[in-house]
């Protein structure tokens, strides 16, 4: 055995690997940074500036797994997936509160490990913008918003496979379902209250008409 050429070609090919490595990693690191102003933008309804950090996530995401194409073992590692994860819930966040329709994993180009715990984040997001509604008393957006969270939910609950393929999606899928529990309660106090302000009002009104 020629231990020396050995020796060489190993060194190679871990350069190779930390070279890699250190060429995702930022990028998957502006990724994520991207995705969350994304969000932040969705909720305060600047949905061009949303738009715009989405495309800056995706170029520094596309950026990221084109650096580690050669070496598959890193694009399963945790900073590329993680990053995948938030963009794709800032993509679907985007969709959930503009009620369009929502983007598929094939769309995204993103795995669909990721992609499915970035919908169950996702749904987080969405009872965020329903406490919104509650707040300016749209119930019946905020209504239908709960609809398509528990279709997400839905989806989450068949995925019934073991952790390490799915990136701990079933953890993210009990928060999820505790979520929506949450947000149903919000939204039927708010129905009450509505319904109970109704009633005074067309009290007060009967009093004022038989005055």
């Amino acid at each position: 055995m020629d231990l020396e050429g050995l020796v060489a070609e190993l060194h190679h090919r871990f350069d190779a690997l930390v070279s890699a490595r250190e060429r995702a990693i930022p990028s998957a690191r502006r990724s994520i940074r991207s995705s969350a102003n994304s969000i932040r933008a969705v909720h305060r309804g600047e949905l061009d500036r949303a738009d715009a950090l989405i495309e800056e996530s995706r170029a520094a995401l596309v950026t990221g797994l084109d650096a580690v194409i050669d070496h598959p073992d890193l694009r399963a590692a945790g900073y590329l997936q993680d990053a995948q994860k938030e963009y794709a819930e800032a993509h679907v966040t985007r969709a959930l509160v503009a009620g369009e329709p929502l983007p598929g994993p094939g769309d995204l180009g993103v795995d669909d490990a990721p992609y499915l715990n970035g919908v169950a984040e996702a749904i987080g997001e969405g009872r965020r913008h329903i406490l919104d509604l509650l707040r300016t008393g749209e119930l019946d957006r905020a209504n239908a918003m709960l609809d398509t969270l528990e279709e997400l939910y839905g989806v989450l609950v068949t995925m019934d496979y073991p952790d390490a393929i799915t990136m701990n999606l079933r953890r993210a899928t009990d928060v999820s379902r505790s979520l929506i529990e949450k947000t149903r309660g919000d939204l039927s106090i708010s129905v009450v209250q509505k319904d109970l302000r109704d009633a005074l009002d067309r009290h007060a009104d009967e009093l004022r008409g038989s005055s």
